[in-house]
């Protein structure tokens, strides 16, 4: 029996975080039920929001431009509540709020919240158990505590870069912002645990996440082989650095991936290529061998498949159980059959007339899946519908707010 709210529901989140990690963290925890509450700038929003084009196509032919791609991709499921903190009136709403919140994230300057009484000592005065979760550049204590982070600054430090790109080249960071978006998948496990504890005791506390941290935890492998082996890894292209072969090559109509985990895999690779003799060869028949004449093997397959179709030689890798696939473009990706049969894509259809694309979230929960509710709002949209709803707030109220200039 499967449920229409979520297994979050009834977690409030109170969400005065921007740009990606915290946001990518809430709309996960909002994709699960929970009731976010996304404080914006008046006026001018999250950052993101300006990040395009593209922007969103509206039925006249037009764009609304409050709504960037960037911004679809991490703000579902929300409501956006336009607060200016700056001013004592609305400072003062996110301290109401935060007395009903379960969590309260944010990605402000080490100290930044202090001024307006948005700490976590001030909240969790206020509210002892609350989960405060607060994601930085480079962590709330450390040499680098007050330094402003981005993600392209953590790949760069957290020894991402130094591995990615082609063997011989220079530098290169990943395609999309991989430190900002790992950093908001440990945020979201974080608090989710925090919670636990948090309804086990009615202890709150403090999550201190940092992009930097997070870099260099998410380089695994690469960084174990540092710590165990002292082995400094360097750029391999689309190479693995262990495991051979392992990698991309070129076929008669471009280019697909083939990744032989375990020797049985590479005898079958072997008799599908018509050398079944390779794979007793004692430069090639184990894993640690293959590793130590990586560019002859690699050679020899690159040569048994340069004249093969791709997609023909993938399905031939692919039923004999060899792993194997094609290298996308994303107008490939959205045309596969696979995202049609897995719901990868789910839109929201909004009163305008709009349609809102969404790429869905992974995790298939077989009793308690994620929601889809509502489309990434505009700024300030749900202002009076999100503070009547935790507040109990009257229209004198927010006649007094909107006087002093603390809503929009």
């Amino acid at each position: 029996m499967t449920t229409t709210t979520g297994p979050l529901d009834g977690v409030r989140v109170l969400d005065l975080s921007r740009v990606l990690a915290g946001p990518w963290a809430t709309q996960i925890l909002a994709d699960l039920g929970a009731d976010v509450l996304k404080i914006e700038q008046p006026g001018r929003g999250d950052d993101t929001r300006a990040w395009g084009p593209p922007f969103l196509s509206l039925p006249d032919g037009g764009e609304d431009r409050e709504i960037s791609a960037y911004y679809v991709s991490c703000n579902r499921n929300k409501r956006s509540l336009a607060i200016d903190i700056a001013r004592p009136e609305g400072a003062d709403l996110i301290r109401r709020l935060a007395a009903q919140a379960d969590v309260f994230v944010e990605n402000f300057k080490v100290g930044g919240l202090a001024r307006y009484g948005l700490d976590f000592a001030s909240i969790s005065a206020i509210n002892p158990r609350i989960v405060y979760c607060s994601i930085t550049g480079f962590g709330q204590t450390g040499p680098y505590a007050d330094r402003p982070g981005y993600d392209f600054v953590a790949q760069g430090m957290g020894g991402f870069m130094s591995v990615t790109g082609e063997e011989g080249g220079g530098p290169l960071r990943a395609g999309v912002a991989m430190a900002d978006l790992s950093t908001g998948m440990y945020a979201a496990v974080s608090i989710l645990a925090a919670l636990r504890h948090a309804e086990r005791t009615g202890e709150g506390q403090q999550i201190d996440l940092s992009l930097l941290d997070t870099q260099i935890a998410m380089m695994a492998n690469q960084g174990s082989s540092w710590l165990v082996g002292g082995i400094n890894p360097g750029r391999l292209g689309n190479r693995h650095p262990t495991v051979v072969p392992y990698r991309t090559f070129r076929v008669a109509d471009g280019e697909i991936i083939i990744a032989v985990g375990n020797d049985g895999q590479f005898r079958t690779l072997c008799k599908l290529l018509g050398c079944p003799q390779v794979a007793d060869d004692p430069r090639f028949a184990t894993s640690a061998a293959r590793q130590v004449n990586r560019d002859a093997i690699e050679a020899l397959v690159q040569d048994k498949v340069a004249h093969e179709t791709g997609l023909a030689l993938i399905d031939r890798l692919v039923a004999a159980n060899v792993p194997a696939g094609p290298v996308n473009t994303l107008r490939d990706v959205y045309a596969d059959p696979f995202v049609e049969a897995r719901e990868t894509v789910r839109t929201f259809a909004r009163a305008d007339g709009a349609v809102v694309p969404t790429v869905a979230f992974p995790g298939k929960l077989s009793a308690t899946p994620a929601t889809y509710r509502s489309a990434p709002p505009r700024v300030g949209e749900q202002t009076r519908e999100g503070l009547r709803s935790w507040l109990q707030l009257t229209d004198e109220d927010f006649d007094s707010l909107e006087a002093a200039n603390a809503i929009l």
